[in-house]
């Protein structure tokens, strides 16, 4: 996150969520000629930042307790900005605290999963110039997460539902768990070191029109039921009373092969979707993936030649775009 700010000695850096050893990194970057200021909404939080910096050296290191959804405008404009919380939306003063050139690092959730984003301004919109899968405790205050929680088998397997538009029957959704389950493979594989394909076909899920989910589980709980691809955050697809998420089996050394395992009525039908969109992503998207914007609310964005998801908040849209 740091190399991605392109931080100098001399910058002004604002950092949103507080722990002090980032802030250290910061001011180390940054030296006696920058600026450092760390902020965090929990007092606990800053008052161990600022006594760890300035027993470590740092006592040039602005601490401050407030919501970080409001930056903090007094030591700005900030070369960049570096937010270490998860957030789901990009609040309007970040953007006012930074100069045309200057960067904005934030872990935004988009439908359930978060990337990393470097987010640099392109005319009216901001542009990815680059996506890391990451995961950060999400922001409280003002930028708290949407997100609801469904729980399937207690705490042990956990729907989350980022999409307001989507309604699934909880009660149906558990009893589908009690049915036989469905195992379906596609011809797509990877290597386990290919970071970037994970990456992009969770994307590539999440970005299609339909209900969707994300599924959270703790493999030693639900061994020999669920064995989904990612325990944190899987894609799932979903119906009312039916699931089908993406999973893996190894096939020879590190190669793993993708499929689809699906409860419920309509498990089948899900499964073989999931089967159908693996093979159109590996076809024309795997080597490529998409990009990332970020516009102001309600803003009316041109036809796409590809798939777009839109991602509304409230101060932003986002749009994952496959060309």
């Amino acid at each position: 996150m740091i190399e991605q700010a392109r931080l100098r000695p001399g910058s002004r850096v604002l950092e949103v969520g507080s722990g002090g050893c980032n802030a250290a990194l910061l001011a180390e970057v940054v030296g006696p000629t920058g600026t450092t200021v760390t902020v965090d909404i929990d007092p606990r939080v800053t008052a161990g930042a600022r006594s760890a910096l300035i027993q470590a050296g740092y006592p040039q290191v602005r601490v401050l307790q407030a919501d970080g959804a409001d930056g903090y405008p007094a030591d700005g404009p900030y070369d960049a900005i570096i937010v270490t919380v998860e957030s789901s939306d990009i609040p309007p003063a970040w953007l006012e605290h930074l100069p045309p050139s200057g960067a904005l690092v934030v872990p935004l959730r988009m439908r359930g999963h978060t990337r990393c984003l470097t987010l640099r301004r392109r005319d009216d919109h901001l542009l990815a110039t680059k996506a890391i899968q990451c995961g950060f405790v999400p922001m409280q205050g003002l930028g708290r997460d949407p997100a609801r929680r469904i729980p399937l088998r207690g705490e042990d397997a956990v729907l989350l539902l980022d999409d307001r538009t989507t309604e699934v029957d909880e009660t149906l959704l558990r009893a589908a768990l009690d049915m036989p389950r469905v195992d379906l493979w596609s011809p797509v594989s990877a290597a386990m070191s290919d970071g970037k394909a994970f990456d992009s076909v969770q994307l590539w899920l999440a970005s299609q029109p339909r209900p969707y989910g994300i599924l959270n589980v703790d493999r030693n709980r639900t061994a020999g039921l669920l064995d989904p691809q990612d325990r944190f955050f899987c894609p799932t697809l979903l119906s009312s009373d039916s699931l089908a998420y993406l999973t893996l089996r190894e096939n020879s050394g590190q190669n793993w092969q993708f499929g689809a395992h699906g409860f419920g009525p309509a498990a089948e039908t899900l499964a073989a979707e999931i089967i159908m969109l693996l093979t159109a992503w590996n076809d024309h998207h795997r080597s490529t993936g998409p990009q990332i914007t970020i516009h102001p609310s309600g803003s009316a964005l041109p036809d796409a030649d590809g798939l777009r998801l839109l991602v509304p908040r409230r101060h932003s849209l986002t749009a994952i775009s496959w060309f």
